[in-house]
């Protein structure tokens, strides 16, 4: 039997974990991660992707759960030591996840495109998942505060992400455009899961890169979203906070309104929490289809379930 072809569009904690479970389901899904490269910076001279590498070091089996983002087991000597010299040092780099961001960039600084340097790392940790940046093209989330316009990770790392978000702009997606690779996946793909991640921080970035949203919207393949609010809060980070500063209702039918508002037509289904059961009907009036089920996947065995589920679901439709 061929193996499932699944796409999963994945940002940050709940892209990993998500992503995740279909590894765990071995050789039945051959698996891409379409990841979000919006919070992508430049610290200490390095080319830092946050996000491909919460992807990269969970399906390789070294992330920190705890933290949620860098390696387990890590030291920090060479943070401490860049202290010392005045150097920043509010984004903490452990002494392992250094390593990643050094070996990028020197493959970047030859020429090496993001797509590329990301499949040498991802087979240097023995990761067999095809993990895909959104775009080879410079793209860097930033949001409006009352303090004016802030990057990415100054808001969120730096400020704790406290500010309420009066708006969101991803410079440089005028001119960024979807890999070959990406296009490839997303023709081939049986069943598009779009993870339980931040629609406005990590979804909107990746469906904002030219070429990818006309994509998915051609595809005959089911596209299942999974809500990452859960009894009206997020599961991890702003997402319940954002909604709320932009106007938006939090909870599941707040985030099915979002996406039917956003990217009509998107979403066949979108997966909410047992604990949004009450919230079904109204999910199922913006015309995104609601599956009701457990939604919180931090045990590995959740993970491999929510993944399996979303499989049979995709058959059935």
């Amino acid at each position: 039997m061929q193996p499932t072809r699944v796409v999963v569009l994945a940002g940050g904690f709940g892209g990993a974990r998500m992503a995740h479970g279909f590894a765990l389901l071995g050789e039945h899904v051959q698996l891409s991660v379409i990841l979000n490269t919006g919070d992508d910076l430049e610290l200490h001279g390095l080319h830092v992707s946050p996000d491909i590498d919460t992807v990269m070091y969970t399906l390789a089996g070294i992330a920190n759960n705890d933290t949620g983002w860098g390696v387990r087991d890590e030291t920090w000597s060479a943070s401490e030591m860049l202290g010392r010299f005045g150097e920043p040092t509010w984004f903490r780099l452990g002494d392992r996840d250094l390593a990643t961001h050094i070996a990028r960039t020197r493959r970047l600084a030859a020429g090496v495109g993001l797509t590329d340097a990301t499949a040498e790392l991802a087979r240097a940790l023995d990761v067999h998942a095809q993990l895909l940046p959104m775009t080879d093209d410079r793209v860097r989330t930033q949001v409006r505060t009352a303090a004016g316009w802030l990057d990415f990770q100054d808001y969120f790392v730096r400020r704790h992400h406290a500010d309420d978000v009066l708006e969101l702009r991803f410079e440089g997606i005028e001119s960024a455009n979807a890999t070959a690779q990406v296009r490839a996946a997303i023709d081939a793909a049986d069943v598009i899961v779009v993870a339980p991640s931040n629609p406005f921080l990590s979804v909107a970035p990746i469906l904002s890169v030219g070429g990818i949203l006309a994509r998915l919207n051609a595809v005959r393949a089911p596209v299942i979203g999974v809500s990452p609010i859960v009894g009206r809060e997020a599961v991890r980070g702003p997402a319940a906070q954002i909604m709320h500063s932009l106007g938006e209702e939090p909870g599941a039918h707040g985030i099915a309104m979002h996406y039917a508002h956003a990217w009509p037509g998107l979403l066949d289904v979108l997966v909410i929490d047992s604990v949004d059961a009450a919230e079904a009907d109204a999910v199922n009036a913006t015309g995104v289809r609601a599956h009701v089920t457990g939604t919180l996947i931090g045990a590995q065995k959740e993970r491999r379930r929510l993944a399996q589920e979303i499989l049979e679901l995709a058959g059935a439709l």
